[in-house]
């Protein structure tokens, strides 16, 4: 069966490289066909486009960084010279058009919006294609560019580079990139003309959003610790401000090592929620611990060498005593009230992974010493 043929204009912008990204790597069954700018000003390449297209989505057009007037008429060009080409090449396929709640708003943007969603209605009830038009709250996501997508991703740019924000408390409807992506898809071969207004994520204000994004750049950029993200929105947002730091200007960071005459001690993650994992390399006939917790949530979990395990709850003289290898990963869980001591029986270094649910806090440590 022959693959669906799809034709994206913008394919370079922000959606268009996502939409372009999904089809490629999420949905793999459809035909790619390029596209580049200047083919609204070519008709002979904007013809070859238009007959190679089964389903055609377009995503072209500025919304800033121009005068009022050039975004506004550049927007109807390239949407009258897109409807004229599918006219003109007799089409029978299907147009999906992205436009924005800001159709409704009188801007130049608003009015190029509305403006091109009726000129499509018009030209595929007159070439009898099918069209749909997606009316899009505001779309936030990866890789946009400041000052010119999202005011989120210009947010988390002037963060990362502590410059400042204007903020207000204007409400705001707003949708991630990867859903919008999956709306689109969910269109394809749709018959008729039909208009949808897509209902948002979430509704918020832009002052809330500005204070999630704060505690990113606080717990993430400062700390190095991964937020308490406690809903999708939260963590959209949080992969929003990741994308928009520089790994070449960012990484590597350098872990604290707390050596001694055992080994060394390593803390690798801490949560905002109160997580943290660690992990320590302890050497041969070496043993670590001979103490308890009466609060914390911990996890052994044993990825190279040979290690004995004890515990014994505390107050009885019963020992229960776990071999754990490298060579076949297991963790065990310590409960509350059992002291517990871990020894390296083997001939190499031992590594141990620990999880607990909270931050150590050396004036809160909660250890206690007691030999197992």
């Amino acid at each position: 069966m022959a693959k669906i043929c799809i034709g994206i204009t913008g394919e370079n912008g922000f959606l268009g490289t996502h939409l372009r990204n999904h089809l490629k790597f999420r949905y793999k069954d459809f035909n790619h066909i390029p596209f580049e700018r200047n083919y609204f000003d070519n008709q002979d390449q904007l013809d070859g486009f238009v007959s190679k297209c089964d389903i055609i989505v377009h995503l072209a057009g500025l919304n800033r960084n121009s005068s009022p007037s050039k975004i506004y008429s550049t927007n109807l060009h390239i949407s009258h010279q897109l409807a004229n080409a599918l006219l003109l090449n007799e089409f029978k396929g299907q147009l999906i058009f992205s436009s924005s709640l800001h159709e409704n708003q009188n801007t130049p943007y608003g009015k190029s919006k509305k403006e091109s969603h009726q000129l499509f209605i018009d030209a595929a009830e007159k070439g009898n294609f099918s069209f749909v038009g997606l009316v899009m709250p505001n779309i936030y996501g990866p890789f946009c560019k400041p000052n010119y997508n999202s005011f989120i991703t210009t947010f988390c740019h002037n963060l990362v580079n502590n410059k400042q924000s204007q903020i207000n408390d204007n409400p705001v409807s707003l949708i991630f990139v990867d859903s919008v992506v999956d709306i689109i898809v969910e269109q394809f071969n749709q018959k008729g003309v039909q208009s949808i207004s897509v209902p948002p994520f979430i509704k918020t204000t832009v002052r809330e959003v500005w204070e999630l994004l704060k505690t990113f750049k606080k717990n993430y950029f400062d700390r190095g610790e991964i937020p308490n993200l406690n809903n999708e929105f939260e963590l959209s947002l949080f992969n929003t401000f990741r994308a928009t730091i520089n790994p070449k200007l960012f990484f590597p960071k350098n872990y604290k090592t707390h050596k001694d005459e055992r080994g060394y001690f390593t803390e690798l993650i801490r949560e905002s929620c109160g997580g943290q994992v660690s992990f320590s390399v302890t050497k041969p006939k070496v043993s670590r611990g001979d103490h308890f917790h009466i609060r914390k949530i911990e996890r052994f979990s044993v990825i190279n060498g040979e290690a004995e395990l004890v515990l014994r709850k505390v107050g009885t003289s019963d020992i229960v005593m776990f071999k754990l290898s490298g060579k076949k990963p297991a963790y065990v869980d310590i409960p509350i009230w059992y002291t517990h001591r871990i020894t390296n029986i083997g001939n190499e270094d031992l590594i141990t992974v620990f999880w607990i649910n909270e931050h150590y806090d050396e004036q809160n440590a909660d250890v206690y010493i007691e030999k197992v």
